[in-house]
């Protein structure tokens, strides 16, 4: 058996230009080095500002294996550290979310550390004197993430000092977020209601390769879509199409109609596909919504926000958004063959009510645990898990429009049903995943 482990040349032998070894979704050994290297190298969605509002108010996720706090500071900036005591390693917060007023105080001993991760107060802190407890580490208050980026209100960060900055990571991708806020008639976001948790029985790069897989709609989801399309088969033309009609059909789409959608991918992994238009184009509109954003921007920089309406924009690793839907999922790796995804939905600040419907409306039938799509995906993904351990082939294969000129990198554009987002994503696993070892 290989071991991967401080082993580079193996890591990345197992990405090759136009195909995957099945280790990538099975492997545990490499499932710990993806939280020690790939994560830890890599710019990860942390969270969105508009769950923090005020000061001391906190949230808490989990990258790159690491448990974190991301805290609203008391001069208004946003600070991101791990969520260990420095003392004995005691998680501070345990909850969600929260306020934590001026300082965190941890349950265990009761060290105090304020919200820019400075130790404040120590109990009986004259028993330290002359220990040298306030050289090292725990004397220097809590770990804090230097590399954190908020960029319209998407805060991200990076555990490693290795690797690009954040806008040469991102580049020109970020054109999916800003489309997402100038959709709102005051360009800001906010995050509406909670959150939709999902547990997918699954590796997690399953579930993001998805994302921009469009050779699997019609086929994966006949059995959901195709039955709300039958179901309004033979309606007159004139006829008000239900909400859920109308985000259900265009699943069901043929192979052309998604390849004419277009991909675009970028370095690091990024990618979006609707190029030229997506399931989402085709929306009624709402006419307060568009005096709304008329009155902000005028009718052509109007037309030419609501125009674009991209599917799915991969952040790699961990973030998709769809911006024509105000919607974001969030991947977090469990174990080598479990995967949380959560989905969030966005209030477009300044727009009438009923975009905040169809955005939750969508969420509840695609993305959440009670969606019969999702669970169309979810059992693909079982078969795909299992499946890997027959033997007598152990690649995946990646082939379809492969020319090796996107070796070199850049921005591309493509038909939509290429597998070029894929292979994208594992060269830029395979360069984050030994950057360090």
């Amino acid at each position: 058996m290989t071991t991967y482990r401080e082993n580079p040349a193996a890591v990345r032998a197992l990405v090759q230009a136009d195909r995957v070894h099945r280790d990538l979704y099975f492997d545990a050994e490499l499932f710990a080095l993806e939280q020690q290297h790939f994560f830890a190298n890599t710019w990860n969605y942390a969270g969105h500002e508009s769950q923090i509002p005020e000061p001391g108010d906190w949230l808490t996720t989990d990258i790159a294996g690491r448990p974190l706090i991301v805290v609203r500071h008391d001069d208004g900036s946003v600070r991101a550290m791990m969520n260990r005591c420095a003392h004995k390693g005691s998680r501070l917060v345990s909850a969600p979310c929260g306020n934590t007023g001026k300082f965190f105080r941890c349950p265990y001993h009761a060290w105090a550390f304020k919200t820019d991760g400075s130790l404040l107060a120590i109990p009986l802190k004259k028993a330290y004197e002359g220990t040298g407890m306030g050289d090292c580490e725990s004397g220097k208050g809590l770990t804090t993430i230097p590399n954190l980026r908020s960029y319209r209100g998407f805060i991200f960060v990076k555990i490693n000092d290795v690797g690009p900055g954040f806008e040469d990571y991102f580049g020109d991708s970020l054109g999916s977020i800003d489309n997402m806020a100038d959709r709102s008639p005051e360009g800001e976001l906010e995050i509406a209601g909670g959150c939709l948790r999902f547990m997918h029985q699954c590796n997690w790069k399953m579930f993001v390769e998805n994302l921009n897989d469009t050779m699997h709609p019609m086929v994966v989801h006949e059995s959901s879509a195709g039955t709300a399309k039958r179901m309004w088969a033979g309606k007159p033309a004139d006829a008000v199409k239900p909400m859920a009609i109308e985000q259900f059909v265009p699943f069901t789409s043929d192979y052309q109609f998604f390849d004419d959608m277009g991909v675009r991918t970028y370095d690091n992994g990024h990618s979006f596909t609707g190029v030229n238009f997506s399931i989402h184009s085709k929306y009624k509109a709402i006419p307060a919504y568009d005096d709304a954003m008329k009155a902000r921007y005028g009718e052509e920089r109007t037309a030419r926000i609501l125009g674009m309406a991209r599917h799915n924009t991969v952040y790699y690793p961990n973030l998709t958004i769809k911006g024509a839907i105000q919607s974001i999922r969030v991947v977090k790796p469990i174990a080598v063959d479990r995967t949380l995804i959560e989905s969030w939905t966005f209030r477009l600040k300044g727009a009438p009510p009923e975009l905040l419907q169809r955005t939750t409306m969508y969420n509840r039938l695609i993305n959440s645990p009670f969606s019969v799509v999702g669970h169309d995906d979810l059992h693909a993904y079982r078969g795909v898990q299992a499946g890997l351990h027959a033997s007598g082939n152990e690649w995946v294969s990646l082939h379809r429009n492969y020319d090796p000129a996107e070796l070199a990198g850049g921005e591309i554009t493509t038909g939509g049903t290429s597998e070029l987002p894929m292979r994208n994503q594992y060269r830029s696993w395979a360069r984050y995943m030994t950057e360090t070892m």
